[in-house]
């Protein structure tokens, strides 16, 4: 790869412009390579890994992929793996567990930002004790050992809390409810809509409306019940409900994940590097006094909103090495170490 850059010599304007020697990069030391590639990103050090053998072996040393990892990343999680490239490419792809297995960490693909997800078991529910209303069960396509399933309440409650100084600094974050309905269904949420915020523990935070009913958007009504209807008695009452036009926009419903679960957006936080307070979450039903039941919550997941980024937790397109199976003899599963934390 060589540049050639041309000077004036002499004369003032106008004068004489001579070729100055070309400059073959291939020259400079692979420290001096790496040292320029680090102020790259992760995308650009693969595609310019294409360019030469000296670039490539530049491209893929520790020195580079060192950078692009969290500051912080031995006190998360210590690597195991034989290249920081490879532990990279490993904690985009493989979200792995953390504090007892109570949170994820991973990476957003092509930056350095950190992503978190906070299991059921780490949220606060109402009533998440109470077997009549809520049961803990183990399912294989959890991240997580224990999902919360909803069997039935009338005071829907979900909180949750990250410190700040655990979230990627100057960043702009989302969080999400990824749940899922149960084999038999969910029901009750197509009555009535969900309040959720986002917002620094001890201030309100910034509110808004969800509806957690898949649905619903499709049918296009919004049925309000009567105070009181309960489980067993909840169909009697179907005929008597209004259908009532909503004006609520895409963002308010559930999207699918690449994973197979749902998700929905409970709003959105700007980290700018404070480390004493927290980050609250919070999902709540607690006006319309009907039941409703039904749904499996994995957790309540925080993650970077970047322009070209996996919104929805959908994929990025791979550029070259990002996505060649560097990885492809890593065993898949979610691994635990926090116990080997220090």
């Amino acid at each position: 790869m060589k540049s050639e850059v041309s000077e004036i010599e002499g004369g003032g304007r106008g004068g004489p412009s001579l070729p100055s020697p070309l400059l073959d990069l291939n020259a400079l030391p692979q420290d001096c390579i790496a040292a320029i590639l680090s102020f790259t990103t992760p995308r650009d050090a693969c595609r310019l890994s294409a360019v030469s053998t000296v670039f490539k072996s530049a491209a893929e040393s520790d020195a580079v992929w060192e950078c692009f990892l969290p500051s912080d990343y031995r006190a998360i999680i210590p690597s195991s793996l034989a290249s920081k490239k490879a532990l990279y490419l490993s904690l985009c792809d493989n979200p792995v567990l953390i504090d007892g297995g109570r949170k994820s960490f991973s990476l957003e693909r092509g930056s350095d930002k950190k992503c978190y997800m906070l299991s059921a078991r780490d949220l606060f529910i109402v009533w998440g004790d109470t077997p009549t209303y809520w049961r803990w069960i183990s399912i294989p396509e959890s991240r997580f050992e224990e999902v919360a399933e909803l069997i039935s309440v009338c005071w829907l409650e979900i909180r949750g809390r990250i410190s700040i100084s655990m979230l990627s600094p100057m960043t702009h974050y989302k969080a999400y409810l990824v749940f899922k309905a149960t084999t038999s269904g969910a029901y009750g949420f197509d009555l009535q809509s969900v309040e959720a915020s986002v917002g620094l523990v001890g201030t309100e935070g910034q509110k808004r409306t969800v509806y957690l009913d898949s649905e619903r958007r499709r049918r296009g009504r919004f049925p309000i019940a009567p105070r009181g209807i309960g489980l067993f008695n909840r169909s009697r009452f179907f005929g008597l409900q209004a259908s009532v036009p909503t004006t609520a926009s895409d963002d308010q419903y559930p999207k699918v994940r690449v994973d197979g679960w749902l998700e929905i957006e409970l709003g959105e936080f700007f980290n700018e590097g404070c480390t004493d307070e927290e980050l609250e979450m919070s999902v709540l039903e607690i006006k319309g006094g009907h039941w409703k039941g039904g749904l499996v919550i994995q957790g309540i997941e925080i993650r970077p909103n970047l322009c070209g980024g996996s919104e929805n937790n959908a994929p990025v397109p791979s550029d070259l090495c990002l996505n060649t199976g560097i990885l492809s003899g890593q065993d898949s599963k979610n691994q635990d170490f926090s116990a080997s934390l220090p």
